[in-house]
């Protein structure tokens, strides 16, 4: 794994020290808070010097190349930078459920899902904590971490952050979740959602390129983007798919996903307060296909 030459180098710790400094005056996501989280002082994500993890284990419902046959170790990160209304993991990102955890308990957490057989170390939510998970990387690599590791997140990223972890991350896993910005005004309170997704997805692209699957059929690097299907087309599907072929790659892998239902706020909402339809569903897939995107799961 390139992280672990980036250790034995020293540059691991120079990417460490540098996330840590910008907790002074956080601007790791597009928030931009600037509160002095090494104080413990907490922005819009809720999460001041230590990194809150809800849950560690295999995970067997994430995309087949990572998940294969021994799963995809996953750990959900308490909080998040985006706070959607609609999240299906409303809990542990708007009730901020989880523990605190040191740099060693983290590590300890990758370490245990390797020795489990996962074929990856999957970050759920890290946005907000890729300074801590940084931290954590050097005690892990010191005793064995060597599996991927993947960046599962909503989309919503600081490319000037993402520019100072190059290297360490093996497969980005980015949601694109709305073109609209006004609809990312109203569902996640980020009226610049596209605009930093659009740029976050290229930058994660241009370090590690189209997704690799071995021969084992398991995910090795690669950007691997996951695009929920909305009601009524308020994710805008069209223009979404669209980017990606144009600005990314037409081998882009993509998940398209119909599994939404209305949860945390969404429920009576006039637009998203229901599920999907069989109509939209094939609407969806076929501008996708028609954007040019080849590698399409659903």
């Amino acid at each position: 794994m390139n992280y672990r030459m980036l250790h034995e180098s020293g540059e691991l710790q120079k990417i460490k020290d540098d996330l840590l400094k910008v907790l002074e005056c956080c601007t790791i996501c597009p928030r931009k808070c600037k509160v002095n989280r090494l104080k413990d002082e907490k922005g819009y994500c809720g999460t001041g010097r230590q990194a809150k993890v809800a849950s560690s284990n295999p995970h067997f419902g994430e995309e087949p190349p990572l998940t294969g046959r021994y799963g995809s170790g996953t750990i959900f990160f308490s909080s998040c930078s985006l706070l959607c209304s609609f999240c299906q993991n409303y809990e542990i990102s708007h009730l901020n459920y989880g523990r605190e955890v040191s740099p060693l308990q983290l590590a300890l957490m990758m370490l245990d899902l390797q020795s489990a057989g996962c074929h990856n170390i999957n970050f759920v939510t890290p946005t907000h904590v890729i300074p801590q998970i940084i931290e954590a990387l050097i005690p892990a690599v010191e005793k064995g971490l060597n599996i991927p590791l993947v960046y599962n997140c909503g989309g919503y990223e600081n490319p000037e952050t993402l520019k100072l972890i190059e290297g360490v991350i093996d497969i980005y896993l980015p949601d694109f979740k709305f073109w609209d910005n006004e609809i990312a005004m109203r569902y996640c309170n980020a009226g610049n959602y596209r605009d930093y997704t659009a740029k976050a997805v290229i930058q994660m692209h241009r370090q590690v390129g189209d997704l690799h699957i071995n021969e084992e059929n398991i995910a090795v690097k690669g950007l691997l983007v996951r695009h929920l299907i909305m009601p009524e087309g308020t994710a805008g599907t069209g223009n979404i798919m669209k980017f990606l072929a144009e600005e990314v790659s037409t081998d882009a892998y993509v998940n398209l996903m119909d599994q939404y239902f209305p949860c945390g706020e969404a429920a009576g909402d006039s637009l998203i307060g229901r599920r999907i339809t069989p109509e939209e569903f094939t609407k969806a897939y076929k501008q996708t296909v028609n954007a040019g995107i080849k590698r399409i799961l659903i």
